[in-house]
């Protein structure tokens, strides 16, 4: 311990601003993030001939274990055979909550949940190297902005990417649905509803490019919670968006409901379990699409596609749809 008392007063004064500048140091250093891992089940890989690739995009509220389990089984190739997949869930926050029930499914030899909370451990290798081991991924819910903020360009990305190469499956709920699709709606910025975003379609949104590039997804924005909190406005304005900015000359919003998955095989058939989903088609330049301004938008193209209905990402119809337009920020009709 420095006592104080006894230097002289120049050394005091410079003894005190160093004991200060290291205090304030140590206040700014940020916290070591750290891993949490929860491993159920064999530890020992497995290295079965995988039959996908295969996605399962839920929306949010309870998880459909039937489309988990259809994933599981979409890569082994089988519904009842003695092959098994090894199931990594990739979380933000929270604990090992998936872990007992799809360690309970068939043809699952284990599951690890990785709860990751920076980039800097989105590069280490006893991170990623259970990514890339596995067959099947899953992206629990909580935030897209931090997913694609420690994931974009990282070697959890390409790992990530390599399962899919290899035939395996990639599924999610929430936000870890929607990071999947072509477009990511981020909320970096905040959390915009229908109301905000019609009424202005730049404020406080923001996109994110380039991190997962499935195929049969192309030129798709995913989003969920879709009925429950009313988000066809919000769809439609971030699906303008992508043509008003020059990003594409269509786009298709994929909406699903809470307690809702949609599953995509290899061929891109997508398939509806539980609830209902939405395919918002956008297919020409918005009318009206600037900052401060309500969105006028005429004649979107809407499928609402029931469970157990089928809707085709690879060969897409050109009927069945329905027609709503947005003027002045407002629905011409109940877009549901």
């Amino acid at each position: 311990m420095v006592n104080l008392s006894r230097l002289p007063s120049a050394l005091k004064i410079s003894t005190v601003a160093l004991l200060l500048m290291i205090i304030m140091t140590v206040l700014t250093l940020p916290a070591q993030a750290k891993v949490t891992r929860y491993l159920k089940g064999n530890s020992a890989d497995v290295n079965p001939t995988l039959a996908g690739p295969a996605y399962n995009f839920g929306g949010g509220g309870p998880d459909v274990d039937e489309a988990i389990q259809w994933m599981i089984n979409q890569v082994r190739g089988c519904t009842d055979c003695a092959t098994k997949v090894d199931v990594v869930v990739i979380r933000s926050s929270g604990d090992d909550g998936y872990n007992d029930a799809i360690a309970s499914m068939n043809g699952v030899d284990s599951v690890e949940t990785l709860v990751i909370t920076s980039r800097d451990d989105s590069q280490k290798a006893n991170v990623v190297n259970p990514i890339k081991n596995a067959e099947v991924i899953f992206f629990s819910g909580g935030d897209q902005c931090e997913y694609t903020r420690n994931f974009k360009n990282t070697a959890v990305e390409a790992a990530v990417k390599s399962v899919n190469a290899r035939g395996g499956a990639i599924g999610g709920t929430s936000a870890g649905s929607m990071i999947q699709s072509d477009f990511v709606y981020n909320a970096c910025s905040d959390t915009v509803e229908t109301r905000e975003a019609l009424e202005d379609p730049y404020e406080d949104i923001s996109f994110t490019y380039d991190l997962f590039k499935w195929a049969n997804m192309k030129a798709t924005l995913v989003d969920t919670h879709f009925s429950k909190r009313d988000r066809m406005g919000r769809t439609m304005t971030f699906i303008a968006r992508q043509i008003r900015d020059g990003i594409s000359d269509s786009a298709l919003g994929i909406a699903v409901d809470e307690d809702t998955s949609v599953v995509v095989d290899k061929n891109g058939m997508a398939r509806v379990m539980g609830g209902a989903a939405y395919f918002v088609l956008a297919d020409h330049m918005p009318e009206v699409c600037e900052p401060q301004t309500p969105l006028t938008f005429s004649n979107y193209k809407i499928w609402k596609v029931e469970s157990g209905d089928t809707f085709n990402l690879k060969n897409r119809p050109t009927s069945g749809y329905y027609l709503r337009s947005v003027n002045k920020g407002r629905l011409s009709s109940d877009p549901y």
